[in-house]
């Protein structure tokens, strides 16, 4: 390596582990690893007295509404807790920690912490950074690369252009499929997997919800998925994993992506026909026709809107996602992808600094053996704060025209859910609130506390709501999140049911429509509005007796911050903060194995493997490797963690034996888990990969819902066809280029 090995320090120990601490650090990080795989939520009682208490305290600070207000509709909006008589009579209130992979890492370190089998060093090396891996660099490389990638797909680029393959392609099914294939994976070399995962899957959604003979969107969906995390094993900056392997052997991203981008290229060209012609070789799937439900001329015509305003469409999302619209619900989808808004300014700007910051990277980091390393966030950082000061710029200079826009779709919203709800009491022969709010209206107009904005509650399962009520909710969907709840859904396709198709089922609290019977006869228990099109954080204002609450400011601060500067709002909610935690809890956990002795325990069985095996074990074995603990340690980011210093300490071991490791099966190692790393993401569970995460919660906001079990069986044989061609091609290729002899520096 260009750095000496001497400067790498990892205690090679291995009498530790027979300690009680070593011990209980290896179960904690195991366990750990589980909580991340099966998130679940600990009830905790809590004395109703003290609750109670507490939530008058802040409501006379005035930072959340009163306690009685909040309780007024049966239920409690701000802490999600609380809210109905029955619940109230008992002396505890239930809490809910939530167990997920933000959640158990933080708790494994503060518990590791408090029994003190970790200290200082550990903290400082999983978030400063020990032994060529930096966390804290590599954080602010990828949040800001992703703020400048996320903008590109506000901006409508990404759609717009997967309209134009979608055109080119036509009605012919294997052709179009293809072009989307080769679309996908040239965006994901550049940009990552990420744009694809946010916009790709909710288009392919649509696609395959219009057109009348793809009956299931497996075939699509997991192809997107696959060769999305394929293609971001070319470039270091495409992948957070990929940074991290970059930054603990001293690679140069030239170099990098001169090793790997013979072994993607292949593995995503075989696997295309795989896919075509083996996987989902089923008319059903990919038919030879697609036969797309056309859009009229009247849709054409419209100006398109931008999604990233509230209410940008009115009460078309509604209509869309009411399955008792049938057809227009149908013609509302098609028009989201046959007729897509773009900002040509924006996305011709993001793009060009896209282009310019990844060149700019590429050539600062080959000449760095000249001039010295430095960290590459210092590029991406003044990128990321020009696009976002051309986000800030163009909403102020165009917020008359957004917040007109968000004004009267929100009016439009609000009269619909109106006159729903007056048709509904009607039916059911009651009052309806509003009559019942204008018949109190005389005295209340006496009162002192009247709130005139009572009117029209906005209904309990509303998304996307902005306007003044009675209740502040605040809804947060994080990007990668496991434990995130599937919204109620009112038509639910199950992508996987072979043998029956889209049978109607019962999901997540709405109902699955079978495609081929259509919507009619189903009784709608909730009405849902796609978060997917709007911004994950939807607030709606709450002001109680006339008086502002720092709940309430910060709802209408958010809510104009969403009308003045939607593309700022909507990138900045969208950017992977729960990463952060996620990755500095795992680097710290991971180096707790490190001095406790675990690694170099590992190290010496891998030591072990290769001296047996020779360089095609040395593939063989790490590409398993690493694709299986893609499942099991703590998503592909903790496996690169874990594996890059168990090949560390792999190294220190046979500096300290006075053992040479050759070029080949070094460089054979540390590629192939870069392979490991990438496709792991589509292999056995959603959890693999945080980008995985996210394409679950996109499609179940879609109402296509996909089973653990059924994501596992249909990516078995994917992973294994793309693992064994990627580790074929890589074989040949460390045989050709390495020579057998010690290794000096990488290459």
């Amino acid at each position: 390596m260009t750095e000496s090995l001497a400067e790498i320090n990892i205690d090679l120990d291995t009498n530790k582990i027979h300690e009680w601490r070593s011990i209980v650090t290896l179960i904690v990080f195991v366990l750990t690893n589980v909580v991340v795989l099966f998130p679940f939520h600990i009830p905790l009682p809590f004395p109703r007295v003290l609750y109670n208490a507490i939530l008058d305290a802040l409501g006379r600070l005035r930072i959340i509404p009163p306690r009685k207000r909040r309780s007024r509709y049966g239920t409690s909006s701000v802490n999600g807790h609380g809210g109905s008589s029955a619940e109230e009579a008992g002396f505890f209130v239930t809490l809910h920690l939530l167990m997920n992979f933000v959640t158990a890492p933080l708790i494994a370190d503060l518990f590791l912490l408090a029994i003190l089998a970790i200290g200082r060093d550990e903290v400082y090396g999983g978030t400063i950074g020990a032994n060529n891996i930096s966390p804290i660099d590599i954080m602010a490389f990828f949040i800001t690369l992703a703020y400048i990638a996320i903008s590109i797909d506000a901006s409508g680029l990404i759609r717009y252009l997967t309209f134009i393959v979608l055109q080119k392609g036509g009605k012919y099914g294997h052709r179009l499929f293809g072009y989307l294939y080769a679309f996908f994976f040239c965006l994901g070399a550049v940009c990552g997997n990420d744009p694809i995962i946010l916009s790709g899957t909710a288009f392919l959604a649509y696609m395959t919800r219009v057109s009348s003979n793809i009956i299931h969107p497996r075939a699509w969906i997991f192809s997107q998925f696959a060769v999305a995390n394929i293609a971001s094993a070319i470039l270091v900056s495409s992948n957070p994993t990929n940074l991290v392997l970059a930054g603990a052997f001293d690679i140069r991203f030239v170099d990098y992506t001169a090793n790997m981008v013979v072994p993607v290229l292949v593995t995503a060209a075989v696997l295309y026909f795989v896919l075509l012609y083996v996987v989902f070789a089923n008319e059903s799937l990919i038919p030879q026709s697609i036969q797309m439900h056309e859009l009229s001329e009247e849709a054409k015509s419209k100006r398109p809107v931008n999604p990233n305003i509230p209410h940008a469409r009115g009460t078309a999302e509604e209509k869309e996602n009411d399955p008792a619209n049938g057809t227009e619900s149908k013609q509302l989808s098609l028009e989201e992808i046959m007729n897509p808004f773009i900002d040509k300014f924006g996305a011709g700007f993001g793009a060009t600094i896209m282009i310019a910051t990844l060149v700019t990277i590429l050539a600062i980091n080959a000449a760095s053996q000249d001039t010295g390393e430095h960290p590459v966030f210092y590029v991406t950082l003044p990128a990321a704060f020009v696009m976002f000061c051309w986000d800030i710029l163009s909403g102020w200079l165009n917020r008359h025209e957004t917040r007109k826009i968000a004004r009267d779709g929100r009016r439009e919203v609000e009269q619909a859910r109106a006159e729903r709800q007056a048709r509904e009491a009607e039916e059911a022969g009651r009052p309806s609130s509003l009559e019942r709010d204008n018949r109190g209206i005389g005295s209340q107009s006496s009162a002192p506390d009247a709130n005139p904005l009572s009117k029209n509650p906005p209904s309990p399962h509303e998304k996307g709501g902005s306007g003044p009520s009675n209740t502040t909710t605040v809804n947060g969907s994080v990007s990668g999140a496991d434990t995130q709840e599937v919204p109620p859904s009112t038509i639910a396709i199950s992508a996987l049911d072979e043998n029956h198709g889209l049978e109607l089922r019962k999901a997540s609290r709405g109902f699955s429509v079978n495609k081929e019977e259509g919507a009619e006869g189903v009784q709608l228990a909730q009405h849902h509005v796609d978060t997917e099109k709007q911004p994950p954080y939807d607030v709606t204002a709450q002001i109680d007796n006339g008086h502002a609450t720092l709940v309430s400011l910060v709802a209408n601060a958010y809510r104009w911050s969403q009308e003045t500067f939607p593309t700022a709002t909507v990138v900045l909610s969208h950017l992977p903060f729960a990463l952060v935690p996620f990755a500095f809890s795992m680097f710290v956990l991971v180096q707790a194995l490190v001095t406790k002795g675990w690694v170099p325990v590992f190290a010496y069985g891998w030591d072990h493997w290769v001296r047996r095996t020779g360089t095609i074990g040395s593939v063989g074995g790490m590409g398993f490797l690493s694709v299986v603990l893609c499942n099991f340690a703590g998503t592909n980011i903790g496996t690169t963690i874990l594996l890059s210093r168990v090949i560390q300490a792999w190294q220190k071991i046979n500096q300290a034996n006075g053992n040479t490791i050759t070029s080949r099966n070094l460089w054979a190692t540390i590629y192939s888990m870069a392979l490991g790393v990438n496709y792991g993401a589509f292999s056995t569970a959603f959890s693999a990969s945080l980008a995985g995460l996210l394409w679950r919660d996109i499609l179940a906001r879609k109402h296509i819902h996909v089973r653990r079990l059924d994501f596992a069986r249909v990516n078995l044989p994917i992973i294994t066809v793309a693992m064994a061609i990627g580790c074929a091609i890589l074989i040949g290729e460390v045989y050709i280029f390495r020579k057998n002899e010690p290794y000096d520096a990488p290459k």
